[in-house]
């Protein structure tokens, strides 16, 4: 019966995605097909780990932070070549990184923006501005403690990282609306009107 009811979970978010985010998105783009509606791809975390160079086990330990908070084994990236002023040797260890899909991408997505933002220090929400054009948004974070999984007194030393989250979207303004919709924080547009009030 457990095995049944394991089936049959959906995560809150792609819940959300296929009952309101597609019918909004329609209705604003104006698609004539519900496959051409953009959606998540994938999230990919990436940590980059500085004192690797001095100390392997620094980025073991970046890597077990960040299996907890991506919920998915974490793997060890390395060093495409060599960097003698900083004593950098190809294939040595310099980071970690995690890509996340279907059920574990929208989990992750709804832990990331309900729970660690607003732990974010001063937060004021995220930029808008950091598309890449195809449709792609980066943020980075400071501190892994925004992130319940990690607790303050394991943590050796504060470490931030990447979030990419990757989108089928043609658009910026496409991806932008997708992420408005799955709940990010961006600045809200100001209308016409109301900046020619603020001239």
């Amino acid at each position: 019966m457990a095995e049944a009811n394991s089936e049959r979970y959906t995560p809150r978010l792609k819940a959300d995605y296929e009952a309101r985010i597609v019918k909004a998105m329609t209705e604003k783009f104006g698609y004539t097909n519900p496959m051409q509606v953009p959606r998540l791809s994938k999230i990919v975390l990436n940590m980059g780990v500085g004192e690797a160079t001095q100390d392997k086990k620094k980025v073991e330990k970046a890597a077990v932070e960040m299996t907890k908070i991506a919920g998915q084994k974490a793997v060890v990236t390395k060093a495409k070549k060599s960097i003698a002023q900083f004593k950098l040797r190809e294939h040595m260890p310099i980071g970690c990184k995690v890509t996340l899909r279907r059920e574990r991408m929208y989990e992750f997505l709804d832990r990331f923006v309900t729970i660690a933002l607003p732990r974010v220090r001063d937060f004021r929400g995220l930029s808008d501005k950091s598309f890449d054009g195809r449709g792609n948004y980066a943020t980075g974070l400071k501190e892994q403690l925004i992130f319940p999984e990690i607790s303050y007194d394991e943590v050796d030393q504060v470490r931030g990282m990447d979030v990419i989250i990757a989108t089928t979207a043609n658009t910026d303004d496409e991806a932008r609306e997708l992420l408005r919709l799955f709940g990010f924080p961006f600045p809200q547009p100001v209308a016409p009107a109301e900046e020619k009030k603020a001239a």
